[in-house]
């Protein structure tokens, strides 16, 4: 099975092919530039690095959301586009699973935590037994002192990853009652791979969407439907 993957939904942006257990291509930037910039060049490089036909995939994967309202369109759209010129399915992942997938085999508590902006995250928490992968939270939005209130009455060793851990690290540090590590810079952002792995277990499991009815999973409302709704309930 060959699964080509984009994760574009935080800062980093990501796109990567791999086949069966092997990682063909991956290409991976976290550097200023928009994603809109970024992506399809990228693409474009690891189809011509690895000699890739592209209708030699059998899905298109995409980090599916959460994430920034606008790096998941610009995700979305790209799948999309890709799934309909090539009539392939797409697997739509969940972007806090695929960042925890990072730690495969790891025996702590992992929560990932994406920058939601207004004192929350993005976060989930998750663990591995016996190479099984456990969803013990769900994705969602959250407070950081509510996930920290959470990790802390679970108990366990617990490994903080993504772009949320910077922005919120005081806060974790003096807060967390358990024993906690903090990811190192290889495996602490998404990764397109971990995408398109987890992937590949969703379409054996017929998880897929035509790209017509691809759609991001956004958890919550975008700063403008925000304010737009504040205004219509002021009146």
């Amino acid at each position: 099975m060959k699964i080509l993957a984009l994760d574009s939904s935080g800062l980093v942006a990501s796109a990567a092919v791999v086949e069966d257990d092997t990682l063909l291509g991956e290409y991976t930037v976290n550097y200023k530039k928009t994603h809109s910039q970024t992506l399809l060049p990228m693409l474009d490089e690891v189809v011509k690095m690895i000699e890739l036909d592209l209708h030699t995939v059998d899905a298109i994967a995409v980090a599916g959301g959460p994430g920034s309202f606008t790096g998941l369109r610009i995700g979305s759209a790209t799948a999309k586009g890709l799934g309909l010129a090539l009539d392939k399915p797409i697997v739509s992942v969940p972007t806090v699973d695929a960042l925890a997938w990072n730690l495969y085999g790891c025996a702590a508590n992992i929560c990932p935590m994406m920058d939601a902006r207004r004192s929350q995250v993005y976060t989930g928490i998750y663990s591995f037994f016996q190479g099984e992968f456990i969803v013990r939270r769900q994705q969602e939005p959250m407070a950081v002192d509510d996930i920290i209130s959470a990790l802390n009455e679970l108990g366990g060793e617990t490994v903080f990853l993504g772009d949320g851990v910077p922005v919120y690290r005081e806060q974790i540090q003096e807060r967390i009652q358990v024993p906690y590590h903090f990811a190192p810079a290889n495996l602490n952002r998404q990764r397109a791979s971990s995408v398109a792995v987890l992937a590949m277990n969703y379409y054996k499991e017929g998880k897929i969407q035509t790209a017509a009815e691809h759609q991001p999973e956004y958890l919550r409302l975008s700063q403008a439907e925000r304010e737009r709704a504040a205004r219509q309930n002021s009146v």
